[in-house]
């Protein structure tokens, strides 16, 4: 039986040149989009036993990037993520939970800005494709919103007009192509 188990797990590594991560977040009335262009990580992933599923990603803080470099620049600084005392977010599943079709409940500990919490990050596999090279590629999907001050990223500004300067709420969505 293990196997069958070893043969049906596939371990494969997050292609970072076809993959996404990215955010947003509300800055005064509006919403600021940005993402991480250095990321890497494992999906030991068993299609007909997804419990036995494992991710294991990092992402290097440093590589942000919002297409405004002042502000990449600062949220690179103390008042963020401080990339030179916490310089990778890591996310590391303890379970994975099929739902319905091809979605799962993936549970794992993210770290961000040396706070470590439990999330449940819902995810979607949305099948396997082969590129023209004729490599097979695995795709997966999630997304899901943080509170950024549970992670210890609590700076903001108050407005003269009141509230403040960047919401609380940062939507997260994966686009993961693995190989």
């Amino acid at each position: 039986m293990s196997t069958q188990t070893a043969v049906a797990t596939r371990s494969l590594e997050i292609d970072r040149s076809h993959s996404e991560v990215a955010f947003q977040v509300r800055h005064l009335l509006s919403k600021v989009r940005g993402r991480f262009t250095d990321f890497s990580g494992t999906i030991q992933f068993d299609e007909a036993e997804p419990r036995e599923s494992r991710v294991d990603v990092v992402i290097q803080a440093a590589s942000i990037d919002t297409a405004e470099p002042d502000r990449d620049k600062h949220l690179r600084t103390a008042d963020f993520f401080d990339v030179a005392n916490y310089p990778a977010l890591t996310f590391k599943s303890t379970s994975v939970t099929p739902r319905d079709g091809n979605t799962y409940d993936v549970l794992g500990d993210l770290t961000i800005h040396g706070v470590t919490k439990q999330v449940t990050l819902p995810a979607s596999f949305l099948g396997v494709a082969r590129d023209p090279w004729g490599n097979a590629k695995h795709v997966f999907e999630a997304e899901l919103t943080l509170n950024r001050k549970d992670y210890g990223l609590a700076w903001n500004a108050a407005l003269e007009t009141g509230g403040f300067l960047v919401g609380d709420d940062v939507k997260i969505t994966l686009s993961i192509q693995a190989k």
